[in-house]
């Protein structure tokens, strides 16, 4: 669910080092009538108001976009040619301003946002736009003023792009290579697998596939599963605390004699998507605290915080990979389960998030080109006695991570007309309630410092 914008939204000027002036009307009305007859627009002279006076684009909601590292970010284009992010209500006085900030939210080190090259309209780059603009109005214009942007941020994403590659090729399963380029959940349609075919490079790879169950294709399911009510408990938590996308690990023990996996223990990655050096950190972190438990990796959870808890088919890789890799060079069987958890989705029903446990069956071997084929896992809950003290002090940490992140969910707002966003964490926790009653006394303290978040 978009939060609610504030009575008073924060205006952001700073856009970095490639933020455009800010005209006053009469400033581009003196551009405007000049321009055609030798008195050049700089590239900084043509703004979002210049683009609406003369129609090249128009103000609506939601029609300006970045797409940056696997995040989306959307806002909407004003009147006055500034942008209101939709996530937060943020107004900002230019491309630049928007992209910058929305791009140091992914990678903290980015000094500047590249706007007119970062930012559609309506799908397509705005720096489109200014060329558009040029060519009509000042055709003897050099096109360089409006392409180097264009030229540096295509650059920068296709390093990013190689480089992940890269790293796939060569490198041990990690952190990283869960925390792969996502996008925002809204507004993806579910496809039946039938539908999908062989693979097909032009694909979105981001498009949301219907679960099969394992009778439907001819299987049982090969392993049985057993999910701790506190690893639910942490993971929803986790998964409510941010309306951007978050991962997890999940620890267990595998029993090869039973053929039972049973999952004890959330490990939420504290980082922010794109952070390496953070994310190494956490990694390490996680691999000793499940050695010192006694605990194996048995599996990974993320959230669609707005969208449908279904696989992407970049999940669908993702959790083959992982399955192929937990398996080891011996060949022997062991589950990796793969868990989606969709919080502020309102196709859910009532405030509870949904939780899909899912597993990847290979394509056939005549049909290996086909995308792994996503079946649901029947799981079976777990109540705990109490709520331990580990999950309560994993709690306070991920409050403490997120306290002054800007997509930090704002509780004191309303989830639906009667119920606010306290409420519904609330009501989606208790679904993971452990036997002792006392929980809800112990977690009070918690929700008093979500009250007290800025």
């Amino acid at each position: 669910m978009d939060s609610e914008p504030p009575s008073s939204p924060q205006v952001v000027e700073d856009g970095g080092e490639e933020d455009e002036e800010e005209l006053s009307g009469g400033e581009e009305a003196d551009l405007r009538s000049s321009s055609g007859r030798g008195s050049l627009l700089t590239r900084r002279g043509i703004t979002l108001r210049v683009l609406l006076k003369d129609g090249l684009v128009e103000p609506g909601d939601g029609v300006l976009a970045i797409h940056y590292l696997g995040k989306n970010f959307v806002g909407d284009l004003l009147t006055d040619g500034k942008i209101r992010w939709v996530e937060t209500g943020q107004i900002f006085n230019s491309p630049s301003a928007w992209a910058t900030h929305c791009k140091r939210l992914v990678n903290p080190a980015k000094k500047s946002g590249c706007g007119w090259a970062s930012v559609r309209y309506r799908g397509q780059k705005l720096v489109q736009y200014k060329t558009t603009w040029l060519h009509k109005y000042q055709p003897s214009a050099d096109m360089s003023l409006v392409s180097e942007e264009d030229d540096d941020e295509d650059e920068e994403e296709g390093k990013t792009a190689v480089h992940a590659d890269e790293k796939n090729k060569n490198s041990k399963p990690g952190l990283h290579d869960i925390m792969v380029s996502r996008r925002s959940d809204r507004e993806r349609i579910p496809v039946r697998y039938c539908t999908l075919g062989t693979r097909d490079a032009a694909r979105d790879s981001h498009t949301l596939v219907e679960l099969s169950a394992f009778s439907a294709i001819n299987r049982f399911q090969p392993f049985n599963v057993a999910v701790s009510s506190n690893v639910l408990l942490l993971m929803d938590f986790h998964c409510h605390l941010t309306t951007s996308e978050v991962v997890g690990y999940l620890g267990g023990r595998w029993d090869t004699n039973t053929q039972l996996l049973t999952i004890l223990r959330a490990f939420p990655c504290r980082t922010r998507l794109a952070d390496k050096d953070s994310a190494s950190a956490v990694e390490e972190e996680i691999c000793q605290n499940l050695f010192m438990r006694g605990l194996s990796l048995v599996g990974w959870y993320h959230s669609h915080p707005r969208g449908p808890a279904l696989p992407s088919l970049q999940d669908i890789d993702s959790q083959m990979d992982h399955q192929l890799r937990l398996q080891g060079s011996n060949n022997g069987f062991q589950p990796c389960l793969g868990i989606i958890c969709g919080p502020y989705y309102h196709g859910n029903q009532g405030v509870a998030s949904t939780i899909t446990p899912f597993w990847v069956v290979p394509p056939p071997e005549q049909r290996s080109n086909d995308y792994g084929i996503p079946v649901a896992v029947e799981v079976t809950y777990v109540q705990d006695n109490f709520l331990t003290s580990d999950v309560l002090n994993e709690m306070m940490l991920l409050v403490d991570f997120y306290r002054a992140a800007p997509d930090l969910v704002q509780f004191s707002q309303y989830w639906c007309p009667d119920t606010t966003m306290m409420d519904k964490i609330k009501g989606s926790l208790s679904c993971h309630a452990p036997k002792d009653q006392a929980y809800s006394q112990i977690l009070e303290h918690v929700y008093s410092q979500l009250n007290n978040l800025p």
